[in-house]
């Protein structure tokens, strides 16, 4: 008699909403054993129900709720997957006029919480013999665009850490893959211009933007794929949207 083989693990950050949350949904659907983290308890506790994930409330950017996030996450079992979702832009202001406390927040968040989450569960991940770290970053890591300097500049230095992890890791059964999305209409936009629903809504007027969804899709793609091939940078945009600053909009 066969002993059924456990399911593969995963851990999500940001998993209360948007691409995390649809992240986590479709990674269960693949039959994996997800645990969902983020900052809203009662949306993990939602997600929980409808998903039979694990949960656990983490803000990405406190040391000690991270280290208490990996301790969590490593005593449950081998973990063979690290989605770094958790991240987020503040304003859209001119180089000349951008606000610091923005920039160093969206620093904490998009880098630093990534970094730290990143080296406490690599030892995990390579204990598994099948590892992979996938980070969401974004389009704006590959392109300035006007107003988006403070974002860009975090999101250009999470891409740092994956290219460089990359390289370290070489040799080792981990893969380090990146995923840069252009438009995708979560609640990005609206916190990005601090709960203005009328400008968020905007950003996606008169196109057909990407979906959370559409997202954890190429995430199930990467995950999936034979563990000799890594998809080293996949960079995902609406048909409409051509470039960073050019977004093709209905009359």
């Amino acid at each position: 008699m066969t002993t059924p083989e456990a399911p593969l693990r995963a851990l999500v950050t940001g998993a209360t909403s948007g691409i995390g949350a649809a992240t986590v949904r479709r990674l269960v659907a693949e039959g994996w054993s997800v645990v969902a983290s983020g900052r809203r308890a009662d949306r993990l506790a939602a997600l929980a129900d409808e998903t039979g994930c694990d949960t656990f409330v983490a803000d990405q950017t406190d040391a000690e709720q991270i280290a208490a996030l990996a301790e969590h996450v490593t005593a449950g079992g081998a973990l063979n997957a690290l989605v770094n979702n958790a991240g987020n832009a503040f304003g859209l202001e001119p180089v000349a006029t951008g606000d610091v406390d923005n920039w160093l927040r969206m620093y904490e968040l998009n880098v630093i919480g990534t970094l730290r989450i990143t080296q406490a569960l690599i030892p995990a991940l390579r204990a598994s013999g099948r590892g992979d770290i996938v980070t969401i970053t974004s389009t704006a890591a590959h392109g300035a665009y006007p107003g988006g300097s403070g974002y860009t500049a975090s999101k250009s230095a999470e891409r740092e850490i994956v290219q460089t992890l990359r390289l370290e890791l070489g040799g080792e059964p981990i893969r380090v893959i990146e995923i840069a999305p252009g438009a995708v209409e979560t609640d990005f936009s609206l916190v990005r211009f601090d709960g203005d629903s009328e400008r968020a809504a905007a950003v996606y007027a008169g196109y057909e933007p990407l979906t959370a969804s559409d997202i954890a899709d190429t995430v199930a793609f990467t995950l999936t794929r034979p563990h000799h091939v890594n998809i080293d940078t996949l960079i995902v945009r609406p048909r409409a949207q051509t470039n960073n600053t050019t977004i093709h909009r209905d009359a």
